[in-house]
């Protein structure tokens, strides 16, 4: 059975491609730029900040342990995030482009 052969320089010029091209690439550097200063914010406070650091927030827990710690909530909040937008406005945008397509 023969693939059906798409013509991928027409798609890429499709104004539906393009606006759906150009939304995730705003989206994901805009949150990889975001995610890249908060991870090393671990090691530079750490390194440069040491007295905030370890302060006592509870207990034995300092601000170290606490920022650390907030590094996987916030990767799963933008995972998260990332699949509300994908679903509400990716999946669209594919949709009518696949269906433009047609």
């Amino acid at each position: 059975m023969a693939e059906k052969q798409y013509n991928w320089s027409a798609i890429a010029k499709n104004p539906k491609f393009i606006e759906l091209h150009r939304k995730k690439t705003t989206f994901l550097v805009g949150w990889w730029v975001f995610s890249t200063v908060f991870y090393f914010l671990l090691p530079i406070g750490a390194a440069y900040a040491p007295g905030l650091f370890k302060i006592k927030i509870l207990g034995r827990i300092n601000f170290g342990y606490l920022f650390a710690l907030s590094q996987f909530f916030v990767s799963w909040g933008i995972a998260m995030y990332y699949a509300h937008v994908a679903n509400k406005d990716f999946d669209r945008l594919t949709r009518e482009l696949v269906d433009e397509l047609k």
